[in-house]
């Protein structure tokens, strides 16, 4: 099972505890995940639970507040998911950090993540989203660079659940300078250790999947007698891993004559409490049906691969 990380929005900052797992624990894909990014930020970040996007110092034996803040976040409006695979969502952001900030350090790393969920009182149900790779940063200058990561998101291995799906996502990011502190060693010293966190830096949604089909019979016909033609609309069930039939959703039936361009609308159906499609017209002319779901809040709309009907 896939790590999913959880957040906590406290007095306007973001708190990270789905990272707060054993580094032996951090789970890194085939896919090209990087092991010592994903340990690092989960023991760094894990580090007494629940650790707060901070802006405030932090003294004594906990790591301090790192000279870095983020700017320019930018992520896709819609992200879009099925029901398993992996999906890679870029994002950009910029990084402005103090001069005594080494960002070509080998042991400095930088992160987004995006969270959602209910409020301050109900922490346990936000959940976060990060990359499986640190992010790549161009200095344009002595204190600024432009920073390219990714964002993945594994579907089928509870990254996400149906309740998350159409909900704001807000956009964060993260730093953290190691300054030759050894995590594997027994004298680790996390007052040398740096941290900055920063939310509230934009917002996205992410939706599911949608997948509709159809099918107009008898094939060929009687010019004037009936076509029967029916479908299937189902979405992305993360809570399954599956596709499954979503009930009730208004759905257009549309027919293109053979040898034009634009399609119209025949009418508008409902789907049953699986997902089905079902309707008859009368035959005319040689054509195209196809079905077409707008979509909602958190499902992608769908059109059916067009079905040819021959009429005789």
């Amino acid at each position: 099972m896939r790590i999913r990380a959880t957040v906590a929005a406290v007095s306007g900052a973001l708190a990270l505890s789905a990272l707060a797992v054993p580094a032996a624990q951090a789970d890194v894909h085939a896919s090209g995940g990087d092991s010592t990014y994903r340990a690092t930020v989960a023991k760094i970040l894990g580090t007494g639970g629940k650790t707060a996007f901070v802006t405030s110092p932090v003294d004594g034996d906990l790591p301090y507040e790192l000279n870095v803040s983020f700017s320019n976040f930018k992520v896709a409006k819609s992200i879009n998911v099925g029901a398993g695979g992996h999906v890679v969502v870029p994002v950009t952001y910029t990084l402005t950090h103090g001069t005594e900030v080494n960002i070509k350090a080998s042991d400095f790393m930088s992160g987004p993540v995006l969270y959602t969920g209910a409020d301050d009182e109900d922490l346990e149900s936000l959940n976060a989203l990060q990359g499986e790779q640190p992010a790549t940063c161009t200095a344009t200058s002595t204190t600024v660079a432009n920073c390219k990561a990714n964002i993945d998101i594994y579907p089928a291995e509870g990254d996400l659940t149906n309740a998350n799906a159409g909900a704001v996502w807000t956009a964060g990011a993260f730093a953290i300078a190691l300054n030759g502190q050894d995590l594997s060693g027994d004298d680790i010293d996390p007052s040398k250790i740096g941290i900055a966190q920063q939310g509230d830096l934009g917002t996205t949604t992410v939706r599911r999947l949608s997948k509709l089909t159809v099918n107009a019979t008898p094939e060929p016909v009687k010019k004037g007698k009936t076509i029967t033609v029916t479908g299937k609309l189902t979405r992305a069930n993360w809570d399954g891993p599956n596709y499954t039939g979503y009930a009730t959703q208004p759905v257009q039936l549309q027919f293109r004559k053979n040898g034009t361009t634009a399609y119209t609308v025949v009418k508008t159906i409902k789907t049953t409490t699986k997902g089905d499609l079902k309707t008859t017209v009368k035959a005319t002319a040689d054509g195209f049906f196809k079905y077409v779901f707008a979509g909602t809040k958190t499902t992608v709309g769908a059109s059916a691969a067009a079905d040819f009907i021959d009429v005789k």
